[in-house]
């Protein structure tokens, strides 16, 4: 009786977090092959995927046919989609950081007036940020000035081992200030950390909008294109640490920025380091049956498809489908999902911890006994932290040890924690 009471208490918590926003808008379905336009043209991919028809006269049918023959394409030349220019022009800018806020709800504002106002009056502490041109070009200047916020570690904390880095990839429409106390965290091992600020996202997003739409969105080249720069910024920010003298890499992402870092780790095998925080197979699955995106599926229902062809849809964005490249390479990785999430929902979670167990990958499993956006709260977000926080100081321990394992097994430790 207690299960199935708290069963119905968390989704009706989620339920209530999903649908507070008010600004989430249904926008016309678009295909947007002028987004991946440069792709198809690099690599001769246009006669093969239009023949000698521009995409712009295609009707509705034949523009789902080939946007799924894109998508393939993709999948099959991944590391040349994913491949980039090294940046040269990486900078540390000292600024006052600023919310970026997604919602229009009156704490958030009165927030964001808060922090305005304790820069004006010097009581907030200005922070340093890694700024660099995107490789991946959009219509949006501020979008691709890339921005990360920095966290070194203290040098005494970094004494006698690798000079080690994680990269921290936030939600979809989180504000800047998300995922900042795990990056303090781990400055404490002697981890130094980027917190990256996704494509669209804080202050990257354009002056039209309210909320991170153009990461997600109705128009599905443009949500390709914004998984591609988002995955090369991740390599990009590797570099810029190498410069640094870094040597031994991580990356952790929350919920699409989990799918962001799973496809960054599988073209980058210098990402050791694994860490998902909600995790899922197929991003069209996600989109489909996500509470949190249900406006989006409202404008596919209305352009008449379906769940298995919007699957087909997204499959360059689909961790499921970068599996094997991602076994390929030693990692260590965690995974947590929550046992009542409406946004990732358990089965697809479930799903990418089959498909590491029939790989042989050396990963680690938790759960939370809550939601997706109940994550956020307490005291689920303590719990959160502590399984992102003590695998990671335990990965890069190992790391910097040189001890590797090649299944859970290999370490009694690990073992247990998978059994969980």
């Amino acid at each position: 009786m207690f299960k199935n009471w708290y069963a119905r208490r968390m989704y009706a918590w989620e339920t209530e977090l999903t649908t507070r926003d008010e600004n989430r808008i249904v926008r016309p379905v678009e295909w947007g092959f002028e987004w991946l336009q440069d792709f198809v043209e690099s690599a001769g991919l246009h006669e093969k995927i239009f023949g000698s028809r521009n995409p712009a006269d295609l009707n509705p049918h034949e523009a789902e046919d080939a946007l799924a023959a894109l998508n393939d394409a993709i999948v099959q030349r991944s590391e040349a989609f994913y491949d980039y220019q090294r940046p040269n022009d990486f900078q540390l800018e000292t600024r006052h950081p600023e919310l970026f806020p997604t919602n229009v709800r009156p704490e958030t504002l009165k927030r964001d007036a808060e922090l305005k106002q304790m820069a004006i009056d010097g009581k907030l502490e200005a922070a340093q940020f890694l700024r660099f041109t995107s490789p991946i070009r959009t219509p949006y200047p501020e979008n691709d000035f890339v921005n990360a916020r920095w966290y070194p570690a203290p040098a005494e904390k970094m004494q006698g081992k690798p000079k080690q880095a994680m990269i921290v990839m936030p939600q979809w429409n989180a504000d800047a200030f998300s995922h900042n106390a795990l990056c303090s965290l781990f400055n404490r091992f002697g981890v130094s950390a980027l917190r990256l600020s996704k494509p669209y996202h804080d202050i990257r997003r354009p002056a039209e909008l309210e909320r991170s739409d153009y990461a997600v969105s109705s128009n599905i080249g443009r949500n390709i294109a914004a998984c591609r720069q988002a995955v090369v910024d991740i390599r990009c920010c590797m570099d810029w640490l190498e410069e640094q003298g870094y040597e031994q890499f991580g990356v952790l992402g929350t919920s699409l920025g989990s799918c962001y870092a799973f496809i960054a780790s599988a073209h980058d095998a210098r990402l050791r380091v694994n860490a998902f925080n909600h995790a899922s197979t197929s991003f069209g699955d996600v989109v489909w049956t996500g509470q949190s995106t249900r406006h989006i599926r409202k404008a596919f229902e209305d352009a008449g498809l379906t769940q298995e062809r919007l699957r087909q849809l997204f499959g360059a964005t689909s961790p499921v489908n970068y599996m094997r490249r991602f076994a390929a390479q030693p990692k260590k990785v965690l995974v947590v999902h929550a046992r009542y999430d409406l946004t990732f929902l358990e089965e697809y979670s479930l799903e990418v911890l089959r498909s590491f167990a029939k790989l042989g990958i050396d990963y680690v499993s938790k759960v939370l006994p809550c939601g997706h956006y109940t994550t956020g709260e307490t005291p689920y977000k303590f719990i959160d932290g502590w399984y992102l926080g003590s695998f990671v100081y335990s990965a890069f321990k190992a790391l910097a040890q040189g001890r590797v394992f090649t299944s859970p097994q290999d370490d009694p430790r690990l073992a247990a924690s998978s059994a969980d």
